[in-house]
Parts: C-alpha cells; sequence; structure tokens
C-alpha cells in the first residue's frame, strides 16, 4: 500500500517529521521542582563536593494584594520534600531521568525523531537503533531529494523516485521478514530439539523403571525356584537314606552324643524355635536386681574377695639384660627333654590283652547286591514298583526267618551249654553290678559338689564383673569427656585464628572496595566530560546541518524562480532559433552539466580524506589517553593489593607470636 507523502502547495518544504506545538508549564526551578535540579553523587567516604545548581531566569510579575474577606492565609494541600536514600544509586536507579524540554517554531531537532526509544527499549542504542537511524537520515535526505509538488513538469519524476523507493523499502522490508522467519526457524528447531531430548529422557527413564522391575521379578522367581530346588533336594536325600522304606526307632544315644542333631540345634522349619519363653529361664533374685540386695551381699563377703592382692610370682632369670635367652638354659631344657623321652621309652609296658566277658561270635554279613533303578513315567507306575518292592521286602523277611529257625534246631545242643556256662557266671555278674552301682553313687555325689562349687564360683565371677564393668565404665566416660574437652578447645582456638584471618580479608576487601568506588568516581568524571564534549560536538553538527538545509532551500527556491525566466527566455529563442543553434545549444548543455558534476564529486572526495586524517588524528588520541589511564589504574590497584598482602601477613605473624 503507497503511503501519501505529497504536500499542498503553498506549504514549507516538505520534511518527514512534523510535531504538534505544545504549551508546557512553568518548570518552576526556583520552586517546588528545584531539587530536580541539583547533581549531588552518593559516595560511601562523604566527600564534601559543590552542589551543582541550575538557575532559572528571574522572572517578575505584579504584585497581587490580598482580599481582605481573608483572615487566615492559604494552606497548601501539598508539600514536596527532599529525601535523601541510603542505598547506592545501582541499587535504586530505574529509568534514567529525562528532564523537560521546548522545542522552537519552525525547527524539528533530530533528536526528536528518536522519542519513541525508550530505556530498555531500545536504549542503549545497539546495532539495530544505529542502522534505523541512519535509515532514517537517508529517508530524509531521499525526501529532500524529491521535485516540489508545485512543478507539475517534474511530477512523473517524483512520482517514479516513490515507486523506486517503496520498492526499495518493500525489498527491505521482506529481507527482515526472512531474518525474523530465519531466527523463528532457529528456535523452533532448538526447541525441537530440547523437545526430543526431553522425550528420549523421558522414555529411558520408563525403560529404566520397567527393566527393575522385570529385574526384580526375575530375582524374585529365582529366589522361589532355588527355595522350592532346595526343599526337593533335601526330600530327595531324605528318602535316599532309607530307600527301603523301613522305620527305625529314635537313637536317643546317638542324638544327645551328636552336637549337630536336632536335639541341641532344632530347625526352625520344623516348627520349633529354642528362644521361645526363654524369659522363664531369667534368674530373678533379691540380690542381684536391687542395690540393697548388691550390698548386703557384699557386706558378707570376705575382704580378699573385694579386694583383691595378686602377688606375681619371681620368674627365675634365664634371660640376658637386653631379653635372650641364655645358652646354658637353653641347654639344660633340650637335655631335659631327652632325659624325659628316653625314661618314657624305657617304663613302656606292652599292656596284656584283655580276656573276653562274654562269648561273641562276629559273623561276616554277606556282600549286598547293587539294587536296580528304574525310571518311572507315571504315578501309577511307581505304585505298581513300590507294592513289588514291598512284597519283596515280606518274603525277603520270611526267608531270614526260616534260615534263623532251622539254624537253631541245627545247634540246638551248642545253646543249651552256652545257658549253662552263663549261669555259673552269674555271681561274677552281681558283683560288677554292685561294684557299678557303687561307682555310679560316687560320681553323681562328686558331680552334685562340683555343680556346688561352680555356683558359687559364677556368682563370685558375677559381682567382680559388675565391680570391673561400672570401674572401666567410669574412667571410659572420663577419657571421653578429657578427648571431648580437648577438642573442643582445638575447635575454639580454630574458630579464634579463622575469625582473624576473616577479619583481615574483610578489611583488605573493604579497601580494595573503597579504591574500586575512588577509581568508578574518576571514571564517572571522565565519563561525563566525553559526554560534555559529545554533546557539544552533536550540538554542532545539527547546527551547521541545520544551516546547510536553509542555504540549500534558499538555493532551489533561487534555482526554480531563474529556471522560470530561463524557461521564458528558453521557449521564446527556441521559437526563433535553427538547427546549428540547437545543436550548439545542446553541446553547451552537455558540456555545462557533466564538467561540474565532476568537479564537484571530486572536490567531495577530497574534502572526504581531509576529514577521515583529522578523524583518526582525534581517535588515537583520545585511545592514547585513556590507554595511559588504565594502566596507571592497574599499576596502582597491583600496588595497593601488594601493600595489603603484606600488612596482613604482619598482622598474621603478629598474632601467632602473641598466641
Amino acid at each position: 500500500m503507497r503511503r501519501n507523502t505529497e504536500k499542498p502547495s503553498g506549504t514549507l518544504p516538505y520534511t518527514s517529521f512534523q510535531m504538534a506545538k505544545e504549551v508546557y508549564a512553568d518548570p518552576e526551578v526556583t520552586g517546588k521542582n528545584r531539587y530536580k535540579y541539583f547533581e549531588r553523587p552518593f559516595l560511601p567516604f562523604h566527600q564534601q563536593m559543590p552542589l551543582n545548581v541550575v538557575f532559572a531566569v528571574t522572572k517578575t510579575e505584579p504584585y497581587t494584594f490580598p482580599t481582605t474577606s481573608a483572615k487566615y492565609p492559604s494552606i497548601p494541600s501539598k508539600c514536596t520534600v527532599g529525601t535523601q536514600t541510603d542505598y547506592r544509586d545501582a541499587e535504586v536507579q530505574t529509568d534514567p531521568y529525562s528532564p523537560e524540554y521546548v522545542v522552537c517554531q519552525e525547527s524539528i531537532p533530530e533528536l526528536l525523531t528518536l522519542a519513541t526509544l525508550t530505556w530498555g527499549r531500545g536504549l542503549p542504542a545497539g546495532q539495530a537503533e544505529v542502522e534505523m537511524i541512519e535509515r532514517a537520515r537517508e529517508k530524509r535526505a531521499w525526501e529532500a531529494t524529491l521535485p516540489c509538488l508545485s512543478d507539475t513538469s517534474q511530477f512523473e519524476k517524483r512520482r517514479r523516485m516513490m515507486n523506486a523507493m517503496e520498492r526499495k523499502e518493500w525489498a527491505f522490508r521482506e529481507q527482515e521478514i526472512e531474518k525474523l522467519q530465519e531466527i523463528r526457524l532457529e528456535v523452533l528447531k532448538e526447541l525441537l530439539k530440547k523437545r526430543d531430548e526431553n522425550q528420549n529422557e523421558v522414555n529411558m527413564k520408563h525403560l529404566n523403571a520397567q527393566w527393575s522391575k522385570l529385574q526384580e521379578a526375575k530375582e524374585a522367581k529365582l529366589a522361589q525356584i532355588q527355595h522350592r530346588h532346595v526343599s526337593a533336594i533335601r526330600k530327595l536325600v531324605g528318602k535316599g537314606k532309607n530307600i527301603e522304606g523301613k522305620l527305625e526307632r529314635r537313637n536317643i544315644i546317638k542324638d544327645y552324643s551328636d552336637y549337630a542333631s536336632q536335639v541341641y540345634g532344632p530347625l526352625s522349619r520344623l516348627g520349633r524355635f529354642p528362644d521361645n519363653n526363654s524369659e522363664d529361664f531369667v534368674v530373678k533374685n533379691h540380690y542381684l536386681n536391687t542395690y540393697e540386695g548388691l550390698v548386703e551381699l557384699e557386706s558378707c563377703l570376705p575382704d580378699f574377695v573385694t579386694q583383691p592382692r595378686i602377688r606375681p610370682p619371681k620368674p627365675k632369670v634365664t634371660t640376658t639384660k637386653a631379653g635372650f635367652l641364655k645358652r646354658a638354659a637353653r641347654m639344660e631344657h633340650e637335655l631335659a627333654e631327652v632325659h624325659k623321652a628316653i625314661l618314657d621309652k624305657k617304663n613302656k609296658v606292652l599292656e596284656p590283652k584283655k580276656l573276653l566277658r562274654f562269648l561273641q561270635r562276629k559273623s561276616l554279613p554277606q556282600p549286598r547286591l547293587p539294587t536296580p533303578t528304574l525310571e518311572m513315567s507315571s504315578n501309577e507306575e511307581e505304585d505298581i514298583e513300590m507294592a513289588v518292592i514291598y512284597l519283596q521286602k515280606l518274603l525277603r523277611g520270611r526267608v531270614v526267618q526260616n534260615t534263623m529257625f532251622e539254624g537253631k534246631e541245627k545247634r540246638l545242643e551248642l545253646i543249651q551249654e552256652l545257658r549253662t556256662s552263663h549261669a555259673l557266671q552269674e555271681d561274677d555278674r552281681l558283683l560288677k553290678k554292685a561294684e557299678k552301682q557303687v561307682t555310679l553313687a560316687l560320681q553323681r555325689q562328686r558331680n552334685l559338689h562340683e555343680h556346688k562349687v561352680s555356683l558359687v564360683e559364677n556368682h563370685l565371677a558375677g559381682l567382680e564383673g559388675r565391680v570391673l564393668a561400672d570401674m572401666f565404665d567410669f574412667l571410659s566416660k572420663e577419657l571421653v569427656r578429657l578427648q571431648e574437652e580437648r577438642r573442643i578447645h582445638a575447635f575454639a582456638m580454630l574458630a579464634e585464628r579463622q575469625r582473624r584471618m576473616r577479619e583481615a580479608e574483610e578489611s583488605g576487601r573493604r579497601q580494595v572496595e573503597q579504591r574500586r568506588l575512588r577509581e568508578e568516581d574518576q571514571i564517572f568524571k571522565e565519563v561525563v566530560k566525553v559526554h560534555q564534549s559529545t554533546v557539544t560536538s552533536y550540538l554542532e553538527d545539527i547546527i551547521l546541518n541545520t544551516e546547510e538545509n536553509t542555504a540549500e532551500e534558499q538555493a532551489r527556491a533561487e534555482i526554480e524562480k531563474m529556471a522560470e525566466e530561463i524557461n521564458d527566455i528558453a521557449y521564446e529563442m527556441e521559437s526563433r532559433r535553427t538547427q546549428l543553434q540547437s545543436e550548439e545549444i545542446v553541446a553547451e548543455l552537455v558540456y555545462s552539466f557533466l564538467i561540474p558534476e565532476v568537479q564537484k564529486d571530486f572536490v567531495k572526495e577530497k574534502v572526504r580524506n581531509a576529514q577521515q586524517k583529522h578523524i583518526l588524528a582525534a581517535h588515537q588520541i583520545i585511545h592514547r589517553h585513556t590507554e595511559a589511564m588504565l594502566k596507571k589504574n592497574f599499576v596502582e590497584q597491583q600496588q595497593d593489593e601488594v601493600s595489603d598482602t603484606d600488612q596482613l601477613l604482619e598482622e598474621e605473624t603478629q598474632n601467632d607470636k602473641n598466641n
């Protein structure tokens, strides 16, 4: 869509920015708004600096006498009070202060074209803002070159120029749109990539969780299978021990002689828990559970029990001062061992063989044939096999009974003879039985006496253990208390030393902060100076540009006037000229247009080169001074840091010496 940038004839020269006239109120510099025109930096070391006050021009207003009806003076409803902040400027600064301004009539400063830029939205200016300002300047320069609307002969040229500029603006806008689209595509790619990464991470978490669940289920299943396997193996081993299914009586002697049997260590899987009802066997005694009972029991004990006196035996001196065994003692010990071995060998007597108390006959059992095994394919075959085995057992038992009966019938006379010999030994058996009973009675009395002695010794050992435990407990607690006290003292010393070190570091940081503040103040002053010089040069450039534009407008008006006069003369001459005169005029016009344009370009290039030299010289001077100042400040800062570290080291050494 084409913008209508044309203006009616008879107005001021064409400009791209027009501002409505505004009537500004009195700023009241010497009144209630006086505090706005003060400048006083807030410094932590309270330097007394003069105030920079800007006074307004005094105005003489006619004095108005108060009305007679007003008995009391009017009291203002609002009062403006100046405040002083306790914080740094960097902590409370929001938007920079922008003072009010007044624009003279018939003047449009270039700075007002940037009124749309505010702090945080275009300010401080970046590369995009600088490019926008340059484009606006080019647009204003182009608009200044447009032909005037009052000239109808230049209307076609104006239209072509405006069309070309419009196409150029549309091309620039398309480039900006393409750049924005590329940026959005990059952002979209990053977001998609991030989303894919997050989705992959979530998928990996789900897979890990599922894998962990499956692993736990697998481990539980393996544990269950292992448990069933152990149970089945245990059952098979039990069946293998008694494959024929014989019923065996319990051998009580074997159970009590084997300390790994069920009597001493019953299995919990069989329903036996040895710890059940263990409190029933706890000894509850008044003398052992109460303090009064212990005191009474202790009063009954002799002194040698509560106050033992141990006299260590005096060993024979068989070692040297260095702790080595003497050679003579070693030789004597070896000879004594050899002599004892010889005597034992000489006095060793062969024991005669004991006679048999009873006639015994050892029969060698016949070797048993290996039992064949058969794999069963079903429960019915297994039941048939067990029935066959049971029938075989019955037949074998009957065969053994028949064999025993036949042997008894064959050796009946020998059995009668053995019965008579046993009858003769009846008296000896009675005598042995009586001796056995006497021996058992003596053994029972000795066991009872040993039991009583062990009970007394157990009570005494318990009392001694309690006394020793109390004493050792007190000593261990005292040792822990002393160790804790020493550790707390060491912690206090370390904390005091750390506090001193932190105080020294804080003082060093405070000095560095003060030095940095002084440097920032100096830099701020230099920056203000640079800004002031920049503003001065900028205003000079604006004034010069304004003068050039005014001169250019006046020259254009004069040129247009002269052009009209020349056109009239040219029309009059054109009506009377010949072909030869026309060719001469064309040659003169070409010559007058080309040569001045070339000279003008040459002069412009020469002026630009001259200005470039001065600009480079100014840049070199500014950078040289700033680099020298920065190097000087850096050297001073390093010197101050070295002096501070030396001072801190001296203070630490003095504190260590004092401690």
